[in-house]
């Protein structure tokens, strides 16, 4: 905690405008600024890794893999594209072996693109990278401040094909499909056709199956990974059950490569119980890591883990309710769950959204967050589909209390309407980086998100304080975040007239204090307890120049 103070300290002999200074604030997942990308879609770094395991069939539209990879993601790091954005934390689809072959369901042929389809948790698909990639990924990122979130599978393994066969029966349930009416037909079933389930409700012990023991046999690595499993379960006393296997295996990549948190999937489709234990033997990683790696230690953070409860909302604060049964996922293993309300509260005004999350968040959420997107890869009805209220869902997004999810794309307009494209594919699309280059409207957008986000990153009282209407009309409000003796606060402004911009700060910034309209760059002194300056912006970001 000593080393938090300090740093804070240094941070106030700093400009807060730049995000290479705000890294020296403490960081707190409650207001993170994260961006959400599909590994093979967001950047293609290595021309090399773009064809594997004989994946050559023709896939349908958007359902087969376009070469983006670690390389990509690790090229736009160094290139500053994240930091640029306010991005803290990144969070990518997973990264692990892939089943092999594709399926054939209604849409044409569909491959393992998108990361959900695990045939092995131990090894990552050679289509996105190497270890070592994930390693450079992660140390380049810790370097800039940027926080790196894996994407954890546990409720499935990927579908049956001629070149991947099931998983057994000791694993893996295959029926009945889920009718999503109670806890159990919606936990006990898979969730598909041709999805197996595994039977993470199950303690009795399983072998390990025997493709994944030939399967290493043949890579020459199955005595280390059967030494690493036996260390495991004799360390911890988990039964040899399927669910203990998977977790062991995910957080190897936390214990060895400094992984921050997981973004977990199908989280309401196994036993609450599971995500409590995950959450212990993560963190029990991530402790791990850190003594071991001293000098790489970012902060006294706890291991983060954010669930995808499917239609979970803020408006249901900590209980989600089957019908049957009623679970808080908050007391299992989570510090945030995504918000599926989002997206519909953004059409609500600026003040009815920002002043009621505050309120949930500060009063039944205390301690808890939620992470709030507009788009995301599988929601076929997000906020503004036709991307004709772009500049609208940004600030929305960027100034709400609680975590934002960027999607990639957000943030340059990215067509979510593919010609083609079934499904939620057509939300799936390349990254348009031709238009960030040569688009003149993309860029003035990008431009809007970089401002928003690096306010939000420079400042936890963006999405982790209290929210404070001043006036209605011109709509101005605070934030004030104060915690473990840091204290950050703001005031901001939207759908302001152009002109003349006053606001009175009393109670936020004290007289004669330097305040920085962080939007469009104008510094002033505060008389007579109010701010007044000229601006032909419609939105105000101040913040005390230090």
């Amino acid at each position: 905690m000593k080393k938090i103070f300090i740093l804070a300290g240094l941070s106030l002999l700093a400009s807060c405008s730049s995000l290479q200074n705000s890294s020296k604030k403490p960081f707190t997942w409650d207001g993170a600024n994260m961006y959400f990308l599909l590994t093979d879609r967001f950047a293609n770094g290595d021309l090399t890794n773009d064809v594997n395991f004989g994946r050559t069939e023709k896939a349908a539209v958007l359902r087969g893999f376009e070469g983006g990879d670690l390389r990509g993601i690790i090229q736009k790091l160094d290139n500053n594209y994240f930091s640029d954005l306010g991005i803290n934390a990144i969070w990518m689809t997973p990264v692990v072996e892939q089943i092999h072959g594709a399926t054939d369901e209604g849409t044409g042929k569909t491959y393992g693109f998108h990361g959900y389809w695990t045939k092995d948790w131990t090894n990552l698909d050679p289509n996105f990278g190497t270890r070592a990639d994930l390693k450079e990924l992660v140390e380049k990122a810790h370097a800039k401040g940027i926080r790196i979130v894996l994407d954890a599978v546990i409720n499935h393994t990927g579908p049956v094909t001629p070149a991947d066969p099931v998983y057994p029966n000791s694993w893996v349930r295959t029926s009945p499909q889920c009718k999503y009416t109670n806890f159990e037909n919606t936990t006990a079933c898979t969730l598909v056709a041709n999805l197996p389930d595994v039977l993470t409700e199950s303690d009795l012990p399983a072998e390990l199956p025997q493709m994944l023991a030939d399967k290493w046999k043949k890579e020459g690595r199955y005595d280390a990974e059967m030494k690493s499993l036996n260390a495991f379960f004799a360390r911890t006393g988990y039964p040899r059950a399927p669910k203990y296997y998977i977790m062991k295996w995910l957080a190897d990549y936390v214990e060895e490569l400094g992984i921050d948190g997981y973004r977990v999937d199908t989280v309401k489709h196994t036993n609450e119980d599971v995500w409590k234990d995950f959450q212990k033997v993560c963190q029990d990683a991530f402790d791990v890591y850190k003594r071991n790696n001293p000098s790489k230690v970012l902060d006294n953070n706890m291991f983060f883990t954010v669930g995808e409860v499917y239609g979970y909302g803020i408006s249901q604060k900590q209980d989600y309710n089957f019908g049957d049964k009623k679970v808080n996922y908050y007391q299992n293993g989570f510090n945030s769950l995504i918000n599926f309300d989002f997206k519909g509260d953004a059409n609500k005004s600026y003040e009815d959204l920002f002043s009621n999350y505050s309120k949930i968040l500060h009063s039944d959420l205390n301690g808890k967050t939620v992470m709030n997107y507009l788009t995301s890869h599988d929601d076929g009805w997000p906020f503004d589909k036709d991307r004709k209220k772009t500049y609208e869902a940004g600030t929305k997004l960027l100034l709400a209390p609680g975590i934002s999810q960027v999607y990639y794309g957000d943030e340059t307009a990215r067509d979510l309407t593919i010609e083609g494209a079934e499904g939620d594919a057509t939300l799936r699309s390349t990254m348009n980086w031709n238009d960030v280059q040569n688009n003149a409207e993309t860029k003035k957008l990008l431009a809007h998100y970089q401002k928003l986000g690096k306010f939000r990153a420079d400042h936890p009282a963006v999405g982790a304080g209290v929210h404070q209407m001043i006036s209605s009309s011109p709509y101005w409000f605070s934030r004030i975040y104060t915690k473990d003796g840091f204290s950050d606060k703001v005031i901001v402004g939207v759908d302001l007239p152009k002109g003349t911009k006053t606001v009175s700060v009393n109670g936020v910034f004290n007289e004669n204090d330097r305040i920085r309209d962080a939007y469009s760059g104008v510094s002033m002194l505060v008389k007579d307890g109010k701010i007044s300056f000229e601006s032909n912006h419609d939105i105000v970001l101040l913040e005390k120049v230090k």
